[in-house]
């Protein structure tokens, strides 16, 4: 099994996106898991795929 690019991990607050190829942090802070856009980001990476997720996270913040 191949190492995952994207995982999530735990922080204050939630969780972030962590990108192990570009070591950085991706995205916002998730209050929830964001296990669909982790498999998304991880498969196929459809831009329209990824944007849906990000929407729901985003509305759930405001």
């Amino acid at each position: 099994m191949s190492k995952r690019r994207y995982v999530a991990r735990g922080m204050p607050g939630g969780y972030r996106i962590w990108d192990n190829r570009g070591r950085r942090w991706w995205g916002d802070l998730y209050e929830r898991c964001p296990d669909l856009l982790l498999v998304e980001l991880n498969g196929a990476a459809s831009s329209e795929k990824i944007t849906a997720p990000l929407k729901q996270y985003r509305a759930q913040k405001r």
